[in-house]
């Protein structure tokens, strides 16, 4: 008779408590404290440079040059000159400029050291010039990059396992106060990521060391510079009231709401994409117009600031709650209008993160359906950047915190109606998204 042959024995998966008490691991968390430190310095000096450029380019130069003020048009050249830079970037540089934004958020590995430049560049040019994107995408790369590449410059054969832990951990401490506490990034990047079960402590652990070291590293150098943290903070919250059965029933429609909208941002920004990426480089300076027109018109209509609607919304959403009284019905509503276009070019050219506009997208709406009878300010305000945030970022949980935590007291009132409102926005985004084949994931930590 024939013997058969033993088929082959399935190697086991390493045992995460055994990793867990090993050496190697408490040197992982040794490295991974001791990278958290210039990694975060780093991600205080991104932050610290936009908000510096920021000013410069829209208020600062047009003085310099001899206008009285900032012309209306000044949008125009200035988001040319960002399309440009960037079509460039996205173009010629390794890594495309980082991670194509369209795809929201996933779990990707960290950048090779040579792709960190062009990452750089796009992000800068992106922020500086007031296209509508945020800074937490480029620093999630830009400091999992750092430290995955710092690793493997102290060790030539670092496995494969502690170098995507390592940038892990940088990733954490870049965006450590960014979202107003660390434990925000965290739960961010732990969304992401899929992880679960005791697997998910091994790399939360250095992680949140990181985080924790990052947040400590934000405070020295805001308070030392006098330039603060750049952290999400409302300073003036209304009082909110309990919730009424009637906002309850508002919870759904906010969520329904919410979930179209971001249905119709994702498909006008993905279609286009497909038209940027046939002609890079002039896509994305009319694009730039675009963003800009759209911030020109939304200005001369309602006589506000243009930059409500030019930049990521992240310094705007505090001054924008305090006077949310003097916005009319109609000023509301062209700014949910052109906030959101100015969010779709955004998204399909330049290069940067998409929660900051989601968020200040959501809380326009909410302010805007606060004037309709049963629905309170503060409420509608957490429901509607919970709801589009979950809408944006597929991301349930981070979605529920952003909105609460950010509130403080206030938000733990208004909980179980953000609670609704995000997973309406959810569910029927689910629903209204095309289901994507297994292996068409994009990484996004580039």
């Amino acid at each position: 008779m024939p013997v058969a042959k033993a088929e082959p024995m399935e190697t086991p998966p390493p045992d995460p408590l055994t990793i867990l008490r090993s050496r190697s691991y408490i040197l992982l968390l040794v490295m991974a404290a001791l990278v958290g430190v210039p990694v975060s310095a780093a991600a205080f000096g991104f932050l610290a440079l936009v908000d510096e450029l920021q000013p410069l380019m829209y208020t600062d130069l047009p003085k310099a040059l001899g206008f009285h003020g900032t012309p209306p048009w000044w949008p125009l050249p200035l988001l040319a000159i960002g399309g440009l830079l960037v079509g460039l970037t996205v173009h010629y540089l390794p890594g495309h400029g980082g991670h194509e934004p369209t795809g929201g958020f996933k779990a990707a590995g960290p950048p090779v050291p040579v792709e960190l430049p062009g990452i750089f560049i796009a992000a800068l040019a992106t922020l500086t010039f007031g296209a509508v994107l945020g800074p937490e995408g480029p620093l999630i790369a830009l400091g999992g990059g750092l430290a995955a590449g710092a690793v493997r410059l102290l060790r030539r054969d670092v496995p494969d396992r502690m170098s995507a832990m390592m940038g892990a951990a940088g990733s954490f401490a870049a965006i450590s106060s960014l979202l107003g506490s660390p434990l925000l990034g965290a739960f961010l990047l732990m969304e992401v990521s899929g992880l679960g079960g005791q697997m998910l402590a091994l790399v939360l652990v250095p992680g949140l060391l990181a985080a924790g070291i990052g947040a400590l590293i934000f405070v020295g150098l805001g308070s030392w510079t006098g330039l603060g943290t750049y952290a999400l903070a409302l300073h003036d919250v209304p009082q909110a009231a309990t919730p009424t059965v009637a906002e309850f029933g508002w919870a759904l429609v906010v969520g329904v709401s919410a979930a179209l909208v971001g249905a119709g941002i994702r498909w006008l920004a993905v279609g286009l994409k497909t038209h940027v990426e046939r002609r890079r480089v002039p896509a994305t300076m009319v694009l730039g117009l675009v963003v800009a027109g759209l911030a020109i018109g939304y200005a001369e209509s309602t006589g506000k600031p243009a930059t409500d609607v030019l930049y990521s919304g992240q310094t705007a959403l505090d001054p924008f709650l305090t006077h949310s009284t003097a916005y009319s019905v109609g000023a509301l509503l062209l700014l949910v209008l052109c906030k959101g276009l100015a969010y779709c070019a955004s998204l399909s050219s330049f290069r940067g993160g998409p929660v900051f506009p989601a968020m200040f997208v959501g809380a326009a709406g909410g302010i805007l359906l606060s004037h309709v009878p049963g629905l309170s300010l503060v409420a509608g305000f957490a429901m509607g950047i919970g709801a589009m945030s979950a809408a944006m970022l597929g991301l349930p949980l981070i979605s529920v915190l952003l909105a609460t935590l950010l509130l403080g007291s206030q938000g733990l009132t208004v909980m179980p109606l953000v609670i609704v409102s995000v997973v309406v926005s959810y569910v029927v985004s689910a629903k209204l998204t095309p289901a994507q084949p297994a292996n068409s994931g994009s990484p996004s930590g580039s």
